[in-house]
């Protein structure tokens, strides 16, 4: 895995130059595109959501496109449309901004549920279906959605079905004090983001997620994975638990964490430090819980807490 590692490094030190001081986040992102997986970033304004995706898209050499979303936006205006062309009468499909590689689905509780739904197909199976006709998407695809967790205005909240296609949902967070002082810096003249350049390729991305595939994980380590998860089924303060989906997902990204560390195999420590960004919010919390405050975060911890860790030799 070392090739993964080195590729994972890479990209921190690009993703650096102009997002300063979220490893954390760059973590996450860095194990969803491993993943060829999609990402919620749910986020107060001006924390650097648009930015970050438009780094790791000048750092991939990867086509960006951005659909601002809004409450009059059509499904059309995502997946593109068929128009006649009078000169040789026949319709020709233009593709929408979901045609690209690195998409960023700005405030995507803004659009309408018809709208969102146009999202689906293309999150699940990379494909995009108009007038009966199935277009392929290119790869590597991934989604970046943003939402304001604070205003709901004017806004409509994800349902299930979709919350359910993001791989894994992370939050920026505000810089420290040190941190907000190196981004004035860095902004004095122009803003870094002008001198990024591709350092990887897409090809090379789709190696590094066909490597990751082949980490192992031990069958102790797959019972804890479907344990978490089922026990989210059943908790009193859990409404609706993770899907198989959840559980294919933590598989997954802990393949990609593991790999990124320079391991060829996962270890619980791996599946408990993605659990949070994965399960939580596949997760609904019942109306009593929520009146007491709990949260879709905290209820995760609890499961971490109650599930057994496995012990053993976790290699092939």
């Amino acid at each position: 895995m070392t090739d993964v590692k080195e590729f994972g490094e890479k990209l921190f030190a690009n993703l650096e130059t102009v997002f300063i001081g979220k490893r954390a986040a760059l973590d996450l992102i860095t194990v969803g595109l491993l993943c060829q997986g999609h990402l919620l970033i749910e986020d107060v304004p001006g924390v650097g959501k648009t930015v970050l995706a438009r780094t790791l898209a000048k750092s991939l050499g990867c086509a960006f496109n951005r659909l601002q979303f809004t409450p009059d936006m059509l499904p059309s205006d995502v997946t593109g449309t068929s128009i006649f062309n009078q000169e040789n009468h026949k319709f020709e499909f233009r593709p929408g901004p979901l045609f690209g590689q690195i998409i960023l689905a700005d405030e995507i509780n803004r659009a309408t549920p018809k709208t969102q739904a146009a999202l689906l197909e293309a999150m699940e199976e990379r494909q995009v279906t108009v007038d009966g006709i199935t277009h392929i998407l290119p790869r590597p695809f991934m989604i970046l959605a943003t939402q304001n967790p604070i205003e709901y205005e004017g806004t409509f909240p994800l349902p299930e079905a979709q919350l359910d296609r993001f791989l894994l949902r992370l939050r920026l967070g505000y810089p420290s004090l040190s941190e907000e002082i190196r981004v004035l810096e860095n902004q004095q003249l122009q803003h870094p983001i002008e001198t990024v350049s591709a350092i990887i390729s897409a090809q090379e991305v789709l190696q590094a997620a066909a490597a990751v595939k082949t980490v192992f994980v031990s069958p102790a380590v797959k019972r804890y994975i479907v344990d978490l998860v089922q026990r989210s089924r059943q908790h009193s303060d859990i409404y609706l638990g993770a899907s198989p989906r959840g559980s294919l997902a933590l598989f997954r990204s802990a393949q990609a964490r593991a790999a990124l560390l320079g391991r060829a195999y996962v270890l619980p420590d791996d599946v408990k430090a993605l659990a949070g960004a994965v399960l939580a919010h596949r997760i609904i919390v019942n109306p009593a819980a929520r009146l007491r405050e709990v949260t879709a975060e905290r209820l995760v911890q609890e499961l971490l807490l109650a599930v057994a860790v496995p012990g053993g030799t976790f290699t092939a």
